[in-house]
């Protein structure tokens, strides 16, 4: 990418924090951790990868993406709006309940391509979203985003041994790889998921690994990832559970954790001050 384009992305993403930590802070409720760590992730999918048109939501010539780990709205929502799926002004009602902006992720939210947040499930219907494409000789791509404490659920196992079977290289899986998860260090809790990339190596998978912070880095995955035949592929994209906010990065209780008044004004503060001026 250009530097141009690469300053704008990162102020795009940058952006989304700052809409996620409004959200969460206005609603008092929802997750902001998560949310910082994919927010690169899903501005590189959405401004610069996938085939989205957001005055047509449900077209079906459309690349489809798979929130599994369905809690992290608040990065969802805020770019979701950005690329222009519905108002920015709706994000003000997030998690109100006479909103349509749940705190996770549903198909009645327009840019939305299947309800997530039961963690495990969203690889199995990424899957039959890809063999579904593959029946029909359709040219869209799938894409999952899942966490690293949610590869603990049985079902994602599954399904990766289904998508090998299929070879939907129409399939693309990213892992938030941010080392927590709700209760501590995701090596603490199962230590035996490390290391990742070898396990979905054994069970058939193309594996890519890159920093997600890095947008070229991103970029450069992703579009390695739409050249690979025969095989699903993982993108292990390593990032930081709180990432933007010096006392949020790295810092299991941001989970779910809202800050307070002093708290939340200083995050804001740090993330305005990563703003870069695009000439």
């Amino acid at each position: 990418m250009d530097s141009k384009t690469k300053v704008d992305l990162q102020n795009k993403a940058t952006q989304v924090r700052i809409t996620a930590l409004n959200m969460v802070n206005r609603a008092q409720s929802g997750h902001i951790g998560g949310s910082f760590s994919v927010a690169d992730i899903l501005t590189i999918l959405y401004h610069k990868v996938m085939n989205v048109d957001p005055k047509r939501p449900k077209w079906e010539g459309r690349d489809r993406l798979v929130m599994s780990k369905g809690h992290c709205t608040p990065a969802l929502y805020a770019v979701l709006a950005q690329v222009g799926f519905f108002p920015e002004e709706d994000l003000k009602d997030f998690r109100e309940t006479t909103s349509y902006l749940s705190g996770h992720a549903e198909m009645n939210v327009p840019g939305v391509d299947m309800s997530t947040g039961s963690l495990g499930q969203g690889l199995s219907a990424a899957v039959g979203m890809a063999l579904a494409g593959k029946l029909d000789r359709a040219d869209y791509f799938v894409y999952s985003i899942h966490g690293d404490g949610e590869l603990q659920e049985g079902m994602i196992w599954e399904a990766a041994m289904t998508a090998a079977k299929y070879q939907l290289d129409n399939l693309i899986a990213i892992i938030d790889d941010n080392k927590l998860q709700l209760d501590g260090t995701v090596e603490e809790i199962m230590p035996s998921m490390y290391p990742v990339e070898d396990k979905f190596e054994a069970f058939g998978w193309h594996v890519i690994t890159c920093d997600g912070h890095d947008l070229d880095a991103l970029y450069s995955a992703l579009q390695e990832a739409r050249e690979v035949k025969g095989k699903p592929i993982v993108i292990i994209a390593q990032t930081v559970k709180g990432k933007g906010v010096s006392f949020m990065e790295n810092n299991v209780s941001w989970h779910g954790n809202v800050p307070s008044a002093e708290e939340y004004e200083k995050a804001l503060a740090e993330l305005e001050a990563q703003l870069q001026e695009v000439e």
